[in-house]
């Protein structure tokens, strides 16, 4: 009876630790299990409140984590700076020494690193570093991790500058058609000027417009991912109409040649090389190698009437030139930023022709200096736009015409640059590209529209 009675009193001392009624009823001798299970009794409830004050401190990191990552995230998106990078945050509300931090906007790796010492600061015990998903894969030992290649980023509105590599085994076969348009009206005076109105001598005023459609074959295979090389055979078809009046001889009259021309083009042959990764936040550098021959008929090859004039027009330059040029690329998506720098070295010939008494010689054409640089924009994963502008330096031609060298003027030629490609499925694209002439030696227009497709070949 006596150790059902000491059983019965312990449970009610532990039903009801604090009453009156337990300490004036219970002997002293069942006294001491009492107060011993009183002290275990709030033992474990400090015990389960301080766990449930580190689950509420973990609770408050992890949600100002998240909070932290969606802002990265929304700033990415928008292509802006995230509104958590302008906050510094306190962690004094969690009963800790206040740990003011400042989130990085640079790299991931550096986000990285601000979150595992947020981690660490907001929970002493907790040493472990966060990990991402990349950093819990195993790493073989004595083998550091593999950096990541940057991509090429697809620059397809504008082909020439060299901003697109094919795929190591592949094959891009680019049919193309180029129209190209422009009008020179000039005026000249032989004579003696003797006032800016009083002219004696003779006047010549004449309009010019020229008309070339250039349809092409192009193809680029890809040797490695790095290197490719590239062949275009063109097939020229030209048409220019001259128009002039000679106000001394008839103002009335309006004296009109037209001459046309047809052919095979100047055969180009190019090689493009990717020259580093891009890694580092730097621009992804491609050299770039053309060559032109002279498959065309050239300037003094055509056939002429008896006093020196053409009949027909030239398809192609007639001299051999070697164009070296490199391109930066600069991916800031959505958009990627470039530039072309290059310089046209055209070799200079013996003509040896006689026209209508005249010996031409040594003939040495004008080197070029080129520039362009813009930006392509993806709207989105099928459809892109490109803004830009390119300008060419040419020099002097020389002449040699009976033994006298003759020099042109210089000329520069600037155009403004808008391209827009649509990418029908991952083996067909089409793009449209437009160039309107800026400067007085610059075509008006020209536009060229190109399909390239996609072929496997090893």
């Amino acid at each position: 009876m006596k150790w059902q009675s000491a059983a019965a009193i312990t449970i009610s001392v532990l039903s009801y630790p604090a009453g009156p009624l337990a300490a004036q009823t219970l002997p002293s001798a069942t006294v001491q299990p009492s107060d011993k299970s009183l002290t275990t009794a709030q033992a474990a409830n400090l015990s389960l409140e301080a766990k449930l004050a580190r689950l509420e401190r973990a609770l408050q990191q992890q949600r100002e984590e998240i909070d932290y990552l969606k802002n990265q995230l929304l700033s990415q998106s928008r292509g802006g700076r995230s509104p958590a990078s302008d906050v510094r945050l306190n962690y004094g509300t969690t009963g800790l020494t206040d740990y003011a931090f400042e989130p990085p906007t640079d790299a991931q790796g550096s986000q990285q690193d601000w979150l595992s010492a947020k981690t660490r600061a907001s929970n002493p015990q907790q040493q472990r570093p966060v990990q991402t998903a990349q950093q819990d894969q195993q790493q073989p030992v004595g083998k550091p991790p593999e950096t990541p290649e940057r991509k090429v980023p697809e620059v397809q509105a504008i082909p020439e500058l060299g901003g697109v590599l094919t795929p190591a085994g592949k094959l891009i076969v680019e049919p193309s058609l180029q129209y190209s348009h422009s009008q020179v009206n000039r005026f000249t005076f032989l004579g003696i000027e003797i006032l800016d109105t009083f002219l004696i001598g003779l006047l010549e005023a004449e309009d010019t417009d020229r008309d070339l459609f250039t349809p092409a074959l192009t193809g680029r295979l890809g040797i490695t991912d790095r290197f490719e090389l590239e062949l275009k055979v063109p097939y020229v078809i030209r048409n220019d109409r001259v128009s002039f009046v000679i106000p001394q001889v008839d103002p009335n009259a309006t004296i009109t040649q037209e001459l046309d021309g047809n052919g095979l083009g100047d055969i180009e042959v190019a090689a493009h090389y990717q020259i580093n990764n891009g890694l580092n936040d730097w621009p992804i550098f491609i050299g770039n190698l053309r060559y032109k021959s002279t498959t065309g008929t050239g300037p003094f090859d055509v056939s002429r009437d008896a006093n020196g004039l053409e009949t027909e027009l030239p398809t192609g330059s007639g001299f051999h030139s070697v164009e070296p040029s490199i391109t930066a690329l600069y991916p800031s998506d959505p958009a990627v930023f470039f530039a072309n720098l290059g310089y046209l070295y055209t070799v200079e010939d013996d003509v040896g022709e006689n026209f209508n008494d005249q010996n031409i010689g040594n003939v040495d054409p004008g080197d070029a200096y080129r520039v362009s640089f813009g930006m392509a924009y993806s709207i989105n994963e099928r459809t892109s736009f490109t803004l830009g502008y390119k300008h060419d330096f040419i020099g002097e031609t020389d002449t040699e015409v009976n033994g006298v060298t003759l020099s042109s003027n210089t000329l520069d030629v600037g155009s403004l640059l808008l391209g827009y490609s649509f990418q029908f499925d991952e083996n067909l694209a089409a793009n449209f590209n437009l160039e309107l002439g800026v400067t007085a030696d610059a075509p008006d227009v020209l536009m060229t529209f190109r399909m390239p497709f996609l072929i496997d070949v090893f």
